[in-house]
This record gives structure tokens, sequence and C-alpha cells, in this order.
């Protein structure tokens, strides 16, 4: 079992910068792909970025791509969104997903463990 703890959420002006950690507890960490997604109001969970256990590959959402970046230190047990030049359109729950896999998966349903969610909200 592992257990995923997100923060660093919080309201920020348009065009400022967040920082998401995601701390995990329980099984080996590094074997895991990691990921964040974000919910909207109203809206289906949508998939933001993703790490492979090793950090050698990620992938990204069109919508964040050059904006926002995901990192990993594995001897923390600890995944990162680092969030630049936010939009209002960025609102939303950010949740962390991860999975004992070598794939990079961007679908929701491919991931097995989740984070409660951390609000973040863009003013403009």
């Amino acid at each position: 079992q592992v257990r995923l703890i997100e923060s660093g959420g919080g309201l920020v002006q348009a065009g400022g910068s967040l920082r998401l950690s995601c701390a995990a507890s329980g099984r080996i960490f590094s074997g895991y792909a990691m990921a964040w997604f974000r919910q909207a109001p109203g809206k289906e969970r949508e998939f933001v970025a993703t790490m492979s256990w090793s950090g050698g590959s990620t992938y990204y959402a069109n919508s964040v791509k050059g904006r926002f970046t995901i990192s990993r230190d594995n001897a923390k047990n600890t995944v990162y969104l680092q969030m630049n030049s936010l939009k209002p359109e960025d609102t939303a729950v950010y949740y962390c997903a991860g999975r004992n896999t070598v794939l990079v998966l961007t679908t929701a349903s491919g991931y097995d463990y989740w984070g409660q969610g951390t609000q973040v909200t863009v003013s403009s």
C-alpha cells in the first residue's frame, strides 16, 4: 500500500508560481511512475504531467507544456510539480497519483494510488 499526501496549493495571481509536493509512504517509491492530475469544478479529472520511476521520461499535457515541470527525489519519496506563469484556467484541485510500473501513463484509470488533492486557485 502506498499513501500519497499533497501539499503546496494556495491562491496566487495570474503569472505567479507555485510548487506542489507529493510525499509518499509505504512501499518502495522509487519503482513507481508518478503523475499529477487536476480537476476543475464541473469538469473531468485531466492529466497534467507524469514521470517514469527512473525520472528519465516525462510527459506533459499540451496545456501546461513549457510552464510546468515535474520532478522527483526518490531519496525523499517525494514528487514535485513546479508551476510557473499560472493562468486562471489552471485553477483546480491537483492530485498526485502513482503506480508500480515502467510505463508512462496519461490516463487516470492507469494509476492505483491517489492523494487527497490540494487546491490551486489562480486569480486574474
